[in-house]
């Protein structure tokens, strides 16, 4: 058996569709989804709808959580949150359907799964807090005091868009990074893969190249902000990319 380990897609289409495709000449047999499927980029809702054609098993992240309460939050939101994320919330809420929005309402924040006999966690950030970003400079002694809270043999998370695989007191943490939105400085997109040899759990981390120009093209197409744009390009986040001369 071989699972996919996907996360922070982010609303990357182009990105995910070579994950998947790539996923699928690896022998894959299911899909798992640890969260934040929308934000910044140009395919919220073709994201939703391809990862539920895939019958992918996902939860849901804080991102997704955020864009959903958007409607609520809005106008608090304007005075408090800066100007280009306020922008990103607003144009994933207006451009998932109706059907897409109550889909990932009905996600759970976390999955309890068994493979092989072994228990499974599947939760965005960390046993903790969904917004907790684990990365594989995480200190050994936080990840002791999280490997008691999971009451699980793997945690498979991501939030931090930083892929590690880390094993501590004999719980595996395994951060799929960030499929639509690297931002460790290399662009590509990252997931993993899970399987079984010899009864032991094996895990294989995957950078890609994928079609960011199609991503940027869709972003500047729907006139949202050239920072979103250079995300991609430089494998940044929004606090550390640098834009280009006006």
């Amino acid at each position: 058996m071989k699972i996919a380990l996907i996360g922070d897609v982010h609303a990357n289409l182009p990105a995910l569709e070579t994950a998947l495709s790539h996923a699928q000449q690896q022998g894959i047999t299911a899909i798992w989804n640890i969260g934040d499927w929308v934000g910044y980029n140009a395919f919220p809702d073709e994201v939703v709808g391809r990862l539920r054609h895939e019958a992918a098993l996902g939860i849901v992240g804080n991102y997704d959580l955020k864009v959903l309460n958007f409607k609520k939050k809005k106008k608090k939101w304007l005075k408090t949150k800066r100007p280009e994320k306020w922008l990103a919330f607003q144009w994933a809420y207006k451009h998932l359907s109706k059907d897409s929005r109550r889909y990932l309402r009905s996600l759970p924040q976390e999955r309890q799964l068994e493979l092989a006999g072994r228990r499974i966690l599947l939760t965005h950030g960390s046993p903790a807090s969904n917004q907790e970003a684990l990365t594989a400079e995480t200190p050994e002694t936080r990840l002791r005091e999280l490997a008691k809270m999971a009451a699980a043999d793997v945690v498979i998370c991501g939030h931090s868009h930083r892929p590690f695989t880390r094993q501590v007191d004999g719980v595996w943490f395994i951060n799929t990074g960030s499929v639509g939105r690297p931002d460790d400085g290399d662009p590509r997109l990252a997931y993993a893969v899970l399987g079984l040899e010899s009864g032991q759990l094996r895990v294989v981390h995957y950078r890609l190249d994928y079609d960011i120009d199609r991503a940027v093209s869709a972003i500047r197409q729907h006139n949202l902000p050239e920072a979103f744009a250079q995300m991609l390009i430089q494998g940044r986040n929004l606090d550390e990319v640098d834009l280009p001369p006006a």
